[in-house]
Parts: C-alpha cells; sequence; structure tokens
C-alpha cells in the first residue's frame, strides 16, 4: 500500500499542476486584447484640389526690454533705506537704497583732523630744513605721509559716494529684492530697473524664412492684446541656428507715449509671400513620417494606401506638392494612429476634429 502511495501522490500533483496552468492559460489568451486587423478605422480625410496656399505667415515672440539691470551694491553694507517701491518710475542717477556710512565718516574726520596735523608738520619742517635745523629725509617722510592720507581720504570719500546706490538709467522698478536692515554686498542684487521706452520682439523663424527678415529692414509688430500694430526695425538676425534649425531674429521699436507695452507681452510680425504658390495643396497633418521621405495615406476601395509625395513648399500647416497626388485623391489627414497599409477605413469629411 505504501508503494502504491509513494507513485499515486506524485502523479496527482502533477494532474492539479497541469490543470491549473491550462487554466491560467485560457485566462490569459481571454484577457490578452487581439486586434482585428479587418475591421474598420474611422479617420478624417479631404479631397484634394487645387488651391492657393495662404500668403501671409505670422511668427510670434515674446516682446523683452532692450534695457534691464539688476543693481548691487559696490560695498558692504548695512541697508538704511529704501527709496523706492516697485512699479515705481525713476530717473538716471535717482537714489534707489542708502547704506549705513556713519562709520565711514567717522573714519573720514579722523583721517581730515590727521592731515590738518600734517599739513602744520610740513610747515614747519620747510622752515627747518630751511634753516638746516634738521634733515631733509624727515620733510620727505612727512610729504609721503601726507600723500598716503590723501588718497585714504578721497577712498574714504568714494565709499561714501557709493553707499547711496544710484539708477543707472532711468525706468521703472520692477523689483524689490531688498528692505532697510538687510545687508548689502557686491552681487547680491537690490534692485531691478527696466527701461521701456524701447523694446524688442524676438522671434524664431525657419531657414525657409529667413529672406523676409534682413537687418536694418522694416517690419510691423503686432501685439492682439493692445490691438495695436507698431513699425519695428529689424536689429539682429541670428548667424547660428537651433536644433530645429530655426534663427532668433530681434526687431526693435520704440514704446507708446504711455508705455502700453510690457515686458512678457506676445507679438507677432506677419509677412506676405508675393509670388504665386497655385498648385495641389492638403494639409500638413497628413504626412506620415519626415519631409525628407514624405508619404501620405490614400484612400482607394475604402482601404488605406501609403503614397510617396513631393513637397514643393511649405507654409504654416499647409504643403503645395509637386507630385504623388492627383486632383480628386481622397487623403487622410486625421486619426492615423490605428491607420496602416491597406487597412479598412472609414473617412468622415468634417472639419471638426
Amino acid at each position: 500500500m505504501k508503494k502504491i502511495l509513494i507513485y499515486i501522490i506524485p502523479l496527482a500533483l502533477f494532474a492539479i499542476v497541469a490543470v491549473r496552468l491550462v487554466s491560467n492559460k485560457k485566462t490569459t489568451q481571454e484577457r490578452v486584447y487581439v486586434y482585428d486587423k479587418e475591421q474598420t478605422v474611422p479617420v478624417f480625410a479631404v479631397k484634394v484640389s487645387e488651391g492657393q496656399l495662404d500668403n501671409q505667415r505670422g511668427f510670434s515672440g515674446v516682446i523683452e526690454p532692450i534695457r534691464e539691470s539688476k543693481i548691487s551694491a559696490e560695498v558692504q553694507g548695512k541697508v538704511t533705506r529704501v527709496a523706492v517701491e516697485v512699479g515705481q518710475k525713476v530717473a538716471a542717477n535717482q537714489v534707489l537704497v542708502q547704506q549705513d556710512v556713519a562709520l565711514l565718516q567717522l573714519q573720514l574726520k579722523a583721517a581730515e583732523v590727521q592731515k590738518g596735523g600734517l599739513e602744520a608738520d610740513l610747515k614747519r619742517y620747510r622752515i627747518l630744513v630751511e634753516n638746516e635745523a634738521i634733515q631733509g629725509i624727515q620733510l620727505e617722510k612727512t610729504e609721503l605721509a601726507l600723500a598716503g592720507l590723501e588718497v585714504q581720504l578721497a577712498t574714504l570719500k568714494e565709499q561714501i559716494a557709493k553707499s547711496s546706490i544710484r539708477a543707472p538709467f532711468g525706468g521703472i522698478v520692477t523689483a524689490k529684492m531688498t528692505e532697510a536692515g538687510d545687508f548689502a554686498a557686491p552681487g547680491k542684487p537690490l534692485i531691478q530697473v527696466t527701461d521701456l521706452s524701447r523694446v524688442k520682439l524676438t522671434v524664431q523663424i525657419p531657414e525657409s524664412g529667413l529672406n523676409y527678415f534682413q537687418s536694418g529692414s522694416s517690419q510691423l509688430v503686432t501685439i492682439n492684446s493692445l490691438s495695436k500694430e507698431i513699425p519695428a526695425q529689424v536689429t539682429l538676425v541670428g548667424s547660428r541656428g537651433s536644433i530645429g534649425n530655426s534663427f532668433p531674429v530681434e526687431l526693435t521699436f520704440e514704446n507708446t507715449p504711455d508705455q502700453a507695452v510690457k515686458a512678457g507681452m506676445f507679438g507677432e510680425v506677419v509677412v506676405k509671400n508675393s509670388e504665386n504658390s497655385g498648385g495641389l495643396i492638403i494639409p500638413s497633418s497628413a504626412l506620415v513620417g519626415s519631409e525628407f521621405e514624405p508619404q501620405v495615406y490614400v484612400i482607394q476601395d475604402g482601404k488605406a494606401k501609403l503614397r510617396a509625395i513631393q513637397i514643393a513648399k511649405r507654409v504654416g500647416d499647409q504643403l503645395l506638392l509637386k507630385s504623388g497626388i492627383k486632383p480628386g485623391d481622397v487623403v487622410i489627414v486625421g486619426g492615423l494612429v490605428n491607420v496602416f497599409e491597406g487597412a479598412n477605413v472609414e473617412p468622415n469629411f468634417s472639419s471638426e476634429r
């Protein structure tokens, strides 16, 4: 009986494990999603026709001040008074922050007293040297001491003058980073002053659009939030492009009399292309892959067919084609995620996506 149990128990365990594995495999297979390649994929599509590319191209960017400075102290010292607030207009050379100068003024007075004593000694020594009562070396030492003291006095006066921190140019206080009682030191920003009398708009221009912007040329900057168009001059065309092959272009213009244009606002430059850009046009959303090997899906007999195309020009979200598509072809422009070669598709020609 024991021998029989020795064989029966392992067989029973093996059977239980096998049944459990088969059950788990069935459950896993039921849970795994199997894509049905024959199902119809809903897509957005357009019928290709002749048209004209939009001759206007817009480039937007952020408006920045030409002059902006974070002002710090040139000498160390305790802040005794902050004379301005954020939003306040300031003139060039106006005092913004005052540092404690009590100790420097005491040192200045002590140096002035010492200077008076040395000048008196110098007079006496000159008389004595003329009468050969003393050696000339004492006179020379006094003259050197007086010259060194003059340098010390000039240094103290300069330190006292620099303790009054002034605006380097006229503008608006846009940040206050200190209060009375703080300790000011070189390199620690205290006040930020922004000059908004002249501002600049920086836009990123693709290589194909650089011909619209020549250094010194004029353009109109549109500020939609103010409903204003302001004439601007191209002052910089970048010499090095970014990874995305775009180049920075700066346009400088005078602010309005009430300085309504603020730093950080969005501006736009719209340029017009005078060339005739007519032909077969499709949305750029139809493009599959890259512009180096462009392809699109065309619907034929209810199925998606991948077709190579040649692009003559791209303007914004529109593509002007050279070849690969003919008028009347239906091109998929949306819902491309589940589309593949030969997929059954159901086109939707609605413009709402």
